[in-house]
């Protein structure tokens, strides 16, 4: 083996250095300035050619305990800047600036807190403490339950790990060593994680600052003092393996930047995110609620929200008219041995609510509705002509979820699905999926949304079990649906092991107006249901073939979909999905109501949705109402526009517009609904 490596930096050149030689060594021998200023490396072989691809799933990965914990991967990495190269590699050398840099940060933040609470609360037993998207979290044992006060310690004392400048060096030692070290110290999470993500004759890895040492793959950055600017935020229980008769631990957040002033731009941005939350608005403007007593993750929807849900499905049913789909309904229990024929009883049971004894047999809510349409395909028989089938439902599904991870309208336990499930021949089945595509990308425009993500979710060769059908077919679905993607040039991430169990999708996350992803339409291949339920289709040779099944969910769920109109929109609906669109107010109800009242008969033979405020109030507090309900359009008239059959018009977010005749205005506003209009 010879000595020496390359290492090809981003320009194109190589270097040939000694091997054992590092990132560090490397930046500071291009100028001591760039060594200052690097966090961390990426590397990947010369033999292997990155793509966004594999650069997003490694950050993905990055975040699950596996890769914090198990053993190196292989391919593109990030890596300390004191990791020795042993191989050729091609090798960037990452600043502040760079996302990836920001995660280490945050995962080295969480040492630090970690470090913090063993120096003041040293019965503490450490969990994992992973990068999340908006910071870090440390889960913790400790029977006494932490306070805000100890919060506050715990981030003073992390200043004091901070100004230690501690390095953190990486010390490696056998998987033995390392099961007897933490066996000693009672820390039983420690020991879980390396009997579940290493194996006998392993060596393990640790990361040491100052006299804190932790289990932990890494990397992280050169020290504590580069940990810049943090805050622990808060605190919430955590099963442990999120079981609920394991130890209640406790988890603790926070989140760490490079700067001051990324960090108050951070929690600009969250009080941002608090003045739209769909729960607060939802109460304020009346749209829905959730009643204890009639059960945790079950929304009630108000007449106000009603109205927005009706114009969301009443745009959706007809868009699947249009576009050739037919409209089914099925019923929302059905045999428990239905579930048991898909597949759901076996790998979905434990989000599927327990089964009811009824007269004949065992029923089960459904949780979703593909079985259903499956049966009403398989009532008659199909020909190759009778082929596209598409079948449309928004149709009411029902998932257990844990009573901590329900979330508003977000994360529900009853909701309604905008499902359809395609069926067709193999040779369609591109064709459909890129129609579904198109579909997703009006719903999206549609809604007022410009930007969204692209994920591709396959099967994990490495964990089999969690997937029915061949490999066989597992490749030709994968293939295909990525075939699509790529021949519509989007740009796309791919996620082993996110598949669903029966076959893989394509998931597309909008990015709303705050810049937050949210998981809403998907795309789903499937050959497995078709098998398992035996449906078929006569070919044009006569002879009994198999369907291929695609699943699509536009919205997502109604619920989860409106919830985020909400915070997309702060409440503030564009013309054609507010409850309310015009707000009318009589400067005098004895000298103007008549008027109002003549004009509300108007607007609402134009389509509009009307409301006068006919009450004894004084007219600026009646626009002051109207503006907090966030009425788009709010026409006040008196004597003027009496005799002149106009309005006066105030527009949310413009104030006073002006004067308009009644038919300019009603022009106006059914062009501006026509249009779908994001804009008044």
């Amino acid at each position: 083996m010879s000595d020496m490596i390359q290492v090809q930096l981003p320009d194109g050149s190589v270097r040939e250095v000694a091997r054992g030689t590092t990132p560090f060594d490397i930046a500071s021998s291009i100028s001591p300035r760039l060594a200052s200023a690097v966090v961390v490396a990426r590397v990947r072989p010369l033999t292997t050619v990155a793509t966004t691809e594999d650069a997003d799933t490694e950050a993905k990965a990055e975040q699950s305990e596996e890769a914090m914990y198990g053993g190196e991967t292989t391919g593109e990495r990030i890596v300390d800047l004191k990791a020795p190269l042993t191989e050729d590699v091609a090798l960037e050398l990452l600043k502040e600036t760079d996302p990836a840099a920001l995660r280490v940060v945050r995962h080295s933040a969480a040492h630090v807190m970690a470090t913090a609470i063993l120096e003041l609360f040293p019965e503490t037993k450490l969990g994992h403490g992973p990068a999340t998207d908006n910071g870090f979290f440390y889960d913790v044992y400790r029977e006494v339950p932490f306070t805000e006060a100890d919060l506050a310690a715990i981030e003073a004392r992390m200043a004091e790990v901070v100004a230690r400048d501690e390095p953190f060096v990486r010390v490696d030692e056998t998987r033995e060593q390392g099961l007897e070290e933490y066996a000693a110290k009672g820390e039983f999470m420690k020991l879980h994680f390396i009997e579940r993500f290493t194996r006998p004759g392993d060596t393990i890895s640790l990361y040491k600052n100052g006299e804190f040492t932790d289990f932990c793959r890494g990397p992280h950055v050169p020290s504590t003092a580069r940990v810049k600017a943090f805050k622990v935020m808060s605190i919430a229980g955590a099963y442990w393996l999120g079981n609920e008769n394991n130890q209640q631990l406790q988890r603790i957040y926070g989140t760490a930047f490079f700067s001051q002033k990324d960090l108050d731009a951070h929690f600009k941005h969250l009080e941002e995110i608090k003045a739209r939350d769909h729960r607060v608005l939802g109460k304020q403007l009346d749209l829905f609620s959730i009643q204890e007593v009639a059960g945790a993750g079950l929304i009630f929807w108000h007449p106000k929200g009603g109205l927005i849900r009706k114009t969301m499905e009443d745009w959706m049913r007809d868009e699947c008219v249009r576009r050739g789909y037919q409209l089914v309904y099925t019923p929302h229990i059905m045999r428990r041995e239905l579930w048991k024929i898909s597949g759901h009883e076996g790998f979905y049971s434990e989000n599927m609510y327990p089964p009811m004894e009824l007269d004949d047999a065992e029923y089960r809510l459904k949780p979703m509705n593909c079985p259903g349409h499956i049966l009403i395909y398989k009532s008659t028989p199909k020909s190759y002509r009778d082929l596209p089938q598409r079948y449309a439902e928004l149709g009411n599904v029902y998932r257990y979820e844990r009573s901590g991870t329900m979330h508003g309208l977000l994360r529900v336990r009853g909701f309604t699905q905008d499902d359809a499930h395609v069926f067709c021949t193999p040779e369609q089945v591109v064709g459909e999926i890129e129609a579904c595509l198109d579909f997703a990308e009006a719903v999206l425009k549609t809604f007022g949304f410009k930007e969204y993500r692209v994920e591709l979710s396959t099967r994990d060769p490495k964990k089999p079990g969690e997937f029915v059908g061949t490999v066989e077919d597992w490749a030709r679905a994968e293939g295909a649906l990525n075939d699509v993607l790529k021949g519509r040039g989007l740009n796309f991430q791919s996620f082993p092991g996110e598949a669903a169990f029966y076959g893989p999708k394509i998931d597309v996350k909008l990015v709303d107006v705050l810049g937050r992803l949210w998981q809403l339409s998907t795309v789903q291949f499937d050959f497995n249901l078709p098998k398992r339920f035996e449906i078929e289709y006569v070919g044009e040779d006569g002879e009994r073939h198999q369907p291929v099944m695609v699943h699509r969910a536009l919205f997502g769920s109604v619920e989860r979909f409106f919830g985020v109109l909400i915070e997309h929109y702060a409440g503030s609906f564009p013309l054609w999905l507010a409850p309310v669109q015009v707000g009318l107010v009589p400067i005098s109800n004895e000298k103007h109501l008549a008027y109002a009242e003549e004009l509300k008969t108007r607007l609402e033979a134009a389509g509009l949705r009307v409301e006068l405020d006919a009450s004894n109030g004084k007219m600026q507090g009646k626009i002051r109402d109207f503006g907090v309900a966030k009425v788009p359009f709010i026409l006040v008239v008196g004597d003027k526009e009496a005799q002149t059959d106009s309005v006066s018009v105030r527009t949310r977010g413009k104030g006073d517009q002006g004067s308009a005749t009644v038919e300019e205005f009603i022009a106006r506003a059914k062009q501006l609904v026509t249009d779908h209009s994001m804009e008044l």
